[in-house]
């Protein structure tokens, strides 16, 4: 039983690190894409788009 709670945490803590890097990759697409490029206020639209996300996503 402790092996296979072991192998479960071990693939939760996998997952969690593929989706921080597809989280990073997408946060950094969405800045060179949006807030580097554009209106003002698009740059301000995408800007608060991606606050959301990144305090959304740190709770």
């Amino acid at each position: 039983a402790e092996a296979a709670c072991s192998a479960v945490l071990q693939r939760i803590a996998a997952a969690r690190g593929a989706l921080d890097g597809l989280m990073s990759e997408v946060l950094e697409d969405h800045v060179r894409l949006h807030l580097l490029d554009g209106s003002a206020q698009a740059r301000r639209t995408a800007a608060d788009e991606l606050l959301d996300v990144v305090r959304s996503y740190f709770k």
